[in-house]
């Protein structure tokens, strides 16, 4: 009976052992899932905080949406067509506003933006890439 008992505990330590194992691969495994989907969270970009400020207390919206055509493109089509070489010539294109490369409705121009606050714009936008 004595030997019984000792087996059954060495069995409870060693499943207990086991299983402490498999719940510390799962925590890594949601911890990196965890850090995965924080470093992909565009929402924490400096840019992306900056620029979505920026927009929102412009007249911005009010013609473009994020992934809907309105009297402008959507946002994310501006995105997937121009890359960061491009913000230079995107923030004079929101500065003295422009017509053509999406239709004939013409951009409004926005002489009172800066410079500065015109391409941190730009470079929000083009976080929306997809």
């Amino acid at each position: 009976m004595k030997k019984y008992l000792i087996i059954s505990a060495i069995a409870l330590v060693a499943v207990a052992c086991g299983s402490n194992s498999s719940e510390t691969k799962k925590d890594d495994a949601a911890s990196a899932t965890a850090a995965t989907t924080a470093a992909d969270d565009i929402s924490q970009n400096p840019d992306y905080q900056k620029g979505l400020a920026l927009v929102a207390k412009n007249d911005c919206l009010t013609c473009h949406k994020i992934d809907q055509k309105v009297t402008g493109p959507a946002y994310r089509d501006v995105a997937n067509k121009y890359t960061d070489k491009d913000i230079p010539t995107l923030a004079q294109k929101v500065i003295k506003g422009g017509q053509g490369n999406w239709g004939q409705i013409p951009m409004t121009p926005h002489p009172n933006l800066s410079e500065a606050d015109a391409e941190q714009m730009v470079k929000y936008i083009l976080l929306l890439k997809k």
